[in-house]
């Protein structure tokens, strides 16, 4: 199973975030990618929103399941999510692509497309905490799977 993190915004390379990201993203032997736009135009919000959400569908291949991380999504535990991704790969899921809306939030047409609108919890992340989180959580769950002791319940 090939993973995309699809975010709105740039990380540095200097940001201690994205070398975090990085980090656990390279303990994973799930190939990940990760993948920034960004909208330059100052446009109104509702369309600087679609917009965004225009140009991270363009990056998903298309079967890919996505994945929409969103504070109003559902929350899972790690084994929950860990779970998740079995399942997925039961399935014979090749794509898996999360994405990372703007300050403003995901288009409608992303949370549509997701078949799992996800919470990292009610508080508000800065996207490049979001990447960070969301790659321990992946690496996390490959434990899971594995039976690692990393996880402890």
């Amino acid at each position: 199973m090939r993973i995309l993190v699809a975010a709105v915004g740039r990380a540095r390379a200097s940001e201690p975030a994205r070398a975090l990201a990085d980090d656990y993203a390279s303990r994973l032997r799930w190939p990940i990618t990760f993948r920034e736009v960004e909208e330059r135009r100052k446009l109104p919000t509702a369309r600087r929103i679609g917009r965004e959400g225009e140009l991270l569908l363009a990056l998903v291949p298309e079967s890919a399941v996505i994945v929409a991380l969103d504070e109003r999504g559902r929350q899972l535990a790690s084994i929950a999510f860990a779970d998740k991704l079995r399942k997925w790969q039961e399935r014979g899921i090749g794509d898996l692509a999360f994405m990372i809306g703007g300050a403003d939030g995901h288009a409608d047409a992303v949370r549509q497309r997701a078949e799992l609108v996800l919470s990292l919890g009610t508080m508000t992340w800065p996207h490049l905490l979001v990447r960070a989180l969301l790659a321990e959580q992946l690496y996390r769950a490959q434990t899971i799977l594995d039976g690692h002791p990393y996880h402890r319940e």
